[in-house]
């Protein structure tokens, strides 16, 4: 008489799990295979049947009832000491080329590619592409930045971060500035349409008609943005934007703006005007931090959506590719939701400031003025 072998009972969430990693498309096969062992030894099969049907050595399949019924789930993926593919390089090879990738440069270049680094360090390519995957290197990237020098940053920082995480109760926030010099720009050829294996595509040359300047204020807790064009941006512009916000908000509701420190913001007409209408409270950002400007958010959304890959034969078409941006995003604003904390920027600010100093000590120290004779 052959030997039957214990029915596997499993219950529908150990059934879905097991269904789940034999479908998933980066489950490790031989845990593919463990869960299909222990699928069929469910549905009554014997272990002949499934060693003929999975290919495998009778045995198998008896394994792994008996480590089931003993660990469970969690000894599917369980791997013994000594089993798998031996790594090619050692961990004394894998940190020289990690050390490589962050403190030396190729000859002639500034920064390594994986056929250099492979050269180098006689490594095929895709063996340092994973390894720069593995510890999440990237050194074809680069992204900029800008520490401010400004003396008074950490009491601005506050007053605006305070701005955004706890807003005055019967106030409006706007956060407002200008997006000056929107260019107004006719590709020399038509553009090529989108389809099927090949992307959208449009000339590398261009020609100019003229630019615009975008007035935008973006109101925080519901995301709304008031914009509207003007051909300059001189304090007479300003002036006549504040009037429009004056005009669009109810008398009795206080507005504070958050604004970046350019001279228009505090012409002596434009303080004169502020006086006349109280209401207004100016929160200027700190010098060179215009990331905390959350309307320069909305101006990446403008010009990735609507101006980037525009052709404009003039400066109205243009702005009126603006106006319907604007409306179509009211219709359904949505807000930027503002989460870091001073205490979080601060430090991650001097952790920057220290790994600066280390580069190029004294780069923080603040630069007299030469006296003018």
């Amino acid at each position: 008489m052959p030997k039957i072998a214990g029915a596997v009972v499993l219950c529908e969430t150990d059934r879905n799990q097991l269904g789940q990693w034999v479908r998933a498309q980066f489950t490790p096969q031989q845990v593919v295979l463990r869960s299909r062992i222990l699928l069929l030894a469910a549905e009554g099969k014997q272990d002949l049947e499934i060693a003929d049907e999975l290919d495998v050595n009778r045995h198998t399949p008896a394994l792994w009832r008996k480590r089931f019924q003993t660990q469970g789930l969690e000894g599917i993926w369980e791997i013994q000491v000594g089993r798998g593919r031996k790594p090619l390089y050692d961990e004394k090879k894998v940190a020289a080329v990690v050390e490589a990738t962050l403190q030396t440069k190729p000859k002639g270049s500034t920064h390594w590619s994986c056929r250099t680094m492979g050269r180098a360090q006689n490594i095929s390519a895709s063996t340092i592409h994973r390894l720069w995957q593995e510890y999440n290197l990237k050194p074809h990237r680069t992204r900029n930045f800008k520490l401010s020098r400004d003396i008074k940053f950490l009491e601005k920082l506050t007053d605006v971060v305070g701005l955004y995480l706890n807003p005055p109760e019967k106030s409006l926030v706007l956060c407002i500035d200008e997006k000056s010099q929107i260019q107004a720009l006719d590709r020399t050829q038509p553009g090529l349409p989108l389809k099927k294996g090949r992307c959208g595509a449009f000339t590398h040359d261009y020609v100019r008609h003229g630019t615009t300047t975008l007035f935008a204020a973006l109101e925080i807790l519901e995301g709304k943005v008031i914009g509207q064009c003007f051909p300059r941006h001189r304090h007479q512009e300003f002036l006549k934007f504040l009037r429009r916000l004056d005009n669009e908000f109810p008398e009795g509701v206080k507005l504070h703006l958050v604004l970046d420190n350019y001279g228009t913001h505090k012409h002596p007409k434009v303080q004169s005007w502020l006086k006349r209408h109280p209401r207004f409270t100016l929160h200027f950002i700190p010098t060179s931090s215009s990331w905390l400007n959350q309307v320069e958010r909305w101006f990446g959304e403008l010009t990735q959506k609507a101006v980037r890959r525009g052709a404009f034969v003039s400066v109205a078409e243009l702005q009126e590719a603006i106006e319907q941006f604007l409306a179509a995003w009211n219709e359904a604003p949505r807000p930027f939701v503002w989460t870091a904390t001073v205490e979080k920027i601060m430090a991650k600010i001097e952790r920057a400031r220290q790994k600066l100093d280390e580069i190029k000590p004294g780069w923080s120290q603040r630069k007299k003025r030469k006296k003018r004779r």
